[in-house]
């Protein structure tokens, strides 16, 4: 989608300010849908200031639409002798915190709102000044609620009715969290692509990992025998924990993602490799192999910890330093790596137990 920014009221503000100010808002919006590695960026079509949204994997483009083009712009107003409106001063601005309460007696959802000291200030003169009349609030200039002032508030708190669904009130809150559009912005141009046009991407991506797993699988096996056999049975555990993960959470795989998940892959034979060549480090000093394996999982330990602790570290980073398609990278990359430590500590371990006690016997 393209929204056209209307920078005609923007006064002595920049218009790349402006410009920016609604990539920030429009990215909060997205992240309170879930989206999964969306692509947000500032652009100019000629002379005119546009922000261009990608939203990968998303089937509600209205509900999408309607959330991220919302100025919501909220107000408290006054109501005259002859129910006319006059602003107070308090408006979203001074929203501290907004969330989804239900009413103890009907069971109805409500929009909970709680602000700032200044705020706070303001609604305990406001209730105290209409006291026992009607207080309008006011979204994108539509009345929403009217409730008549029963109290003084003095805790800087109060609600929103309006007969909502619970969705509806789900998404007023994730609106007035997110804050309000700095300029009005249209959308000019929309389309829907479809995943044709990257299937043959896709596609090769995936075999190029699946012969890439193979491969090393085999590497496993003809080197270590056995106990290379034991580390692509724990490496197919690995694959299927981190699929089904991922369809959880969700996460939408792009290639990005899919180059987190192989990397982990890569990571998960590494653990394995640190163990295996530990434990014949053991048993060419003598001990026994059931000695030998437990030594080598021990001593393995400190490396795997040290070395995938680096790794998460920097999936952190990537995460909440990044947006877009380097976030799906370290997110994938991360659970990766969390699932990799277990399979290898646990999971390996588990079956070279059962398997050397059984020789024993």
């Amino acid at each position: 989608m393209v929204y056209q920014l209307d920078i005609s009221k923007i006064g002595e503000k920049s218009p790349s300010a402006a410009q920016q100010g609604v990539v920030d808002v429009i990215e909060k919006r997205i992240n309170f849908l879930g989206v999964s590695e969306p692509v947000i960026q500032p652009a100019r079509l000629g002379s005119a200031y546009v922000v261009i949204v990608e939203l990968p994997g998303v089937s509600d483009i209205n509900r999408a639409k309607d959330l991220i083009g919302k100025t919501a712009q909220l107000k408290f107003m006054e109501v005259g002798p002859d129910n006319s409106l006059s602003e107070t001063g308090l408006t979203g601005a001074n929203l501290k915190n907004s969330d989804v309460q239900f009413d103890q007696k009907t069971g109805e959802p409500q929009v909970g709102l709680e602000f700032d000291n200044e705020g706070a200030k303001l609604f305990e003169q406001l209730t105290q000044k209409n006291l026992q009349k009607p207080l309008a609030i006011q979204l994108d200039e539509q009345i929403i609620s009217a409730p008549t002032v029963q109290s003084v508030i003095t805790e800087g708190k109060a609600v929103i009715t309006g007969n909502f669904t619970i969705k509806d009130a789900k998404d007023l809150s994730k609106l007035l969290n997110a804050g309000a559009l700095p300029v009005p912005v249209n959308i000019v141009e929309q389309k829907n692509v479809t995943a044709s046009l990257g299937t043959n991407s896709v596609q090769q991506s995936l075999l190029g990992g699946l012969l890439g797993v193979l491969l090393v699988a085999l590497f496993m096996i003809l080197y270590y025998r056995f106990f290379g056999f034991l580390a692509v049975s724990a490496l197919i555990i690995y694959s299927l924990v981190v699929i089904s993960l991922l369809k959880l959470i969700p996460v939408t795989m792009t290639l990005s993602g899919i180059a987190g998940f192989i990397l982990s892959i890569g990571m998960a034979v590494d653990a394995n490799i640190l163990i295996f060549e530990r434990t014949k480090e053991e048993t060419r000093a003598g001990k026994s192999i059931d000695v030998a394996a437990e030594e080598g999982f021990r001593r393995a330990w400190p490396s795997i910890r040290d070395s995938n602790m680096s790794s998460l570290i920097t999936c952190v980073i990537l995460y909440y330093g990044t947006t877009g398609l380097v976030r799906g990278f370290a997110v994938t990359l991360a659970l990766g790596i969390l699932v990799s430590m277990f399979t290898a500590i646990i999971v390996t371990r588990t079956f070279l137990r059962l398997s050397l006690r059984r020789a024993i016997k």
